[in-house]
């Protein structure tokens, strides 16, 4: 028997600091802060405190999500958390945050180092599940604090992400919402354009690591933080995103005029601007919410969702097209149809 999967709710959470871009302009005067804005289309980001982890911002988005009572805590029978900056190198913070949110010792825990495609592929692993029968609901929790993984004075990313955290609900179908066909993918070859070089066993932190280097453009980074290579990024989204859309469409018998908002991952506003130019998306069926809260990586498309949810502006019977995209280099989209059943509050 095949059981069919909907989203029943989603909860964000976004640290308390915010950091604007007059504060990064007041760090660094030689930072042309006007420019960056008007192409990634953000003016501020939220920031974790120092003692602040992806597990605490996961645990108050959860908690948030459970308090609504959509089912009981018993009856969620798997938990998935999407993160690149768990608390430790192990335990997993799934298994953490069965114990703090109370979850039942028959839950499965399991940690997705997956980044930005992560929210599509934990909704696909989610899914999965409950089709075959292997799970009644599945709680999926999206969290990072890239802030710590930055270098301050590297601008190319430094102004571009923001923490944050969102838990979704995956159970079975209540009305007429549901999770429909997936298209993902996957260059490993391409790993390097987007990665932290130093902090695993391929090559621990050291002295060494901790050098700072400036290239040519002026950024200071080292091998503990973050590299980014930007132009490699955009063009490899702008070539597979489109592609992977068109064949969704097409494994969801769905025409471009009969979606309603196309969810992609919150890069920025120049690279989702492209991706609706070369896909041919309506401007007003793009959905864009980055401006104050910056690219929060694997949450970045549930925290859009909720933020037009709340806005009512995504309706019951509408089709959503999802797309992430980035570390791995991986991508992901799906169909997914809202439900009557699935709310913010």
């Amino acid at each position: 028997m095949m059981f069919q999967a909907e989203i029943l709710g989603i909860a964000g959470c976004l640290p308390d600091k915010v950091v604007t871009n007059d504060d990064l302009a007041s760090l660094h005067p030689d930072w042309d802060m006007p420019r960056i804005a008007a192409k990634t289309g953000i003016v501020a980001r939220h920031i974790a405190a120092e003692t602040e982890t992806a597990c605490d911002l996961a645990f108050q988005a959860a908690s948030k999500l459970l308090e609504r009572g959509f089912v009981p805590k018993q009856e969620i029978d798997y938990l998935i958390v999407v993160t690149q900056t768990p608390d430790h190198l192990l335990p997993s913070n799934a298994c953490q945050l069965q114990a703090r949110l109370k979850l039942g010792s028959h839950l499965a825990a399991l940690d997705l180092n997956i980044g930005c495609s992560g929210f599509v592929g934990g909704l696909h692993l989610s899914t999965s599940l409950i089709q075959s029968g292997q799970a009644r609901n599945v709680l999926l929790i999206t969290t990072d604090t890239y802030s710590k993984i930055l270098h301050p004075q590297d601008r190319t990313v430094r102004a571009l992400f923001g923490d944050g955290a969102a838990a979704t609900l995956v159970g079975c179908s209540r009305s007429e919402g549901r999770i429909g066909q997936f298209v993902l993918g996957t260059n490993g070859s391409k790993a390097g354009d987007l990665i932290v070089p130093a902090g695993g066993f391929r090559q621990p932190r050291s002295e060494q690591t901790a050098q700072q280097q400036v290239d040519a453009q002026g950024c200071v980074r080292n091998a503990d933080s973050l590299f980014m290579d930007g132009q490699a990024i955009f063009t490899f989204a702008l070539t597979e995103i489109p592609k992977s859309i068109s064949q969704l469409l097409k494994k969801a018998d769905l025409t471009a005029q009969q979606v309603d908002w196309y969810i992609f991952h919150q890069a920025n506003r120049f690279m989702l601007e492209n991706l609706a130019a070369i896909g041919r998306i309506s401007p007003d069926k793009m959905v864009y919410h980055l401006e104050s809260i910056g690219n929060t990586v694997a949450a970045s498309i549930p925290l859009a969702m909720e933020h037009y949810l709340i806005d009512q502006r995504i309706q019951p019977g509408q089709n959503l097209i999802l797309a992430g995209f980035g570390v791995g280099l991986s991508w992901a989209a799906c169909h997914v149809v809202w439900g009557q059943a699935s709310a913010t509050s």
